[in-house]
């Protein structure tokens, strides 16, 4: 079959212009326990991804988002209109939440256009039809969700998120028992999205899924926001954290001494691809290293970053908020 991108025209009062979920000082507590507080963020265009572990409060944060649950205190707003309590948001809003919500016994096509009449669509069937392509579940849409596998039933899901063409998408965790075929897809689509325009937020506690989708991300620990950006922007902002760096020269012992000689440096290590450089002032190592290869007489081959990455960001953010 071959995909469109075509979109339906924008329903009465829907905007045509960027959506915009903002949160501000938002809390939610349970009794005596703290789920999420006080946070304050703004999501717009683009794929941005939650990242957390287990028990940071993710979930939470996109049930408060969906208008599932209440703040205990704070605000969520959906382009500045109050996001609880007001059912005109769910022609913008799709929600793949991460506890299966399936009726076992209907198959994938009667539960995708179920969601589809709920929204009460001129052509459900068609746009089942067109939700069900998405994620490629065409073959199997006539199979009780009972019979699903765990990765066919998470792609079910996000068919009838989509089957209303919402300008916002939510997702938990939403690669969850997929094998890598099918995330490789979803991955795909979401960028795909993404780059239309959509505003998408999806959360996960696997730091290679946000690093492979996510343009932004916003960090939860413990239920506080601990940090928020391009996370490569956030690594090169950790100033009390060394940074490893690797280095292939023309001469690699004649380029350690010069390094080894100058504050910026911590450690230099020589190894069979190179060095390995901890870099305790990363701006004046940015700087001199250039300069000093150019002094030594010596051809700089590669510089790169050994730990800019999700992990060393995540591991970093943790140790502060604990």
């Amino acid at each position: 079959m071959v995909e469109t991108r075509t979109r339906p025209a924008p329903a009465a009062g829907r905007p045509a212009g960027p959506v915009l979920v903002e949160l501000g000082q938002v809390s939610r507590w349970y009794g005596n326990v703290v789920a999420v507080n006080d946070v304050t963020m703004t999501i717009g265009p683009g794929v941005t991804g939650l990242l957390g572990p287990n028990g940071a409060g993710k979930s939470t944060l996109l049930h408060v988002m969906a208008g599932f649950l209440a703040p205990s205190s704070g605000t969520a707003t959906l382009n500045g209109v109050r996001i609880w309590r007001n059912h005109e948001i769910y022609r913008l809003i799709g929600l793949v939440p991460e506890k299966e919500g399936v009726y076992g016994f209907l198959t994938g096509w009667q539960f995708v256009l179920s969601s589809a009449r709920l929204h009460h669509l001129p052509d459900p069937e068609e746009a089942a039809h067109r939700a069900l392509a998405l994620v490629e579940m065409e073959g199997a849409k006539d199979r009780r969700v009972e019979t699903y596998s765990k990765g066919m039933r998470q792609r079910v899901k996000v068919a009838a998120a989509l089957v209303h063409d919402p300008r916002v998408l939510l997702l938990d965790e939403p690669f969850n028992g997929m094998d890598p075929r099918q995330r490789l897809h979803l991955m795909d689509l979401i960028r795909r999205m993404g780059e239309e325009g959509r505003t998408i937020l999806f959360s996960s506690h696997i730091l290679e899924e946000v690093e492979r989708v996510a343009e932004q991300i916003e960090v939860l620990v413990a239920g506080r926001h601990a940090a928020s950006g391009d996370f490569r922007e956030i690594r090169r902002r950790m100033t009390d954290r060394p940074h490893l760096f690797r280095v292939r020269s023309s001469d690699d012992r004649r380029l350690a001494a010069a390094l080894i000689a100058d504050p910026s440096s911590a450690a230099v290590s020589l190894t069979r691809d190179g060095l390995e450089v901890q870099a305790v002032d990363f701006r004046r190592f940015t700087r001199l290293l250039p300069r000093l290869a150019r002094d030594a007489g010596v051809h700089l081959w590669q510089v790169s970053p050994a730990d800019e990455d999700l992990e060393s960001v995540f591991s970093y953010l943790i140790s502060r908020s604990v």
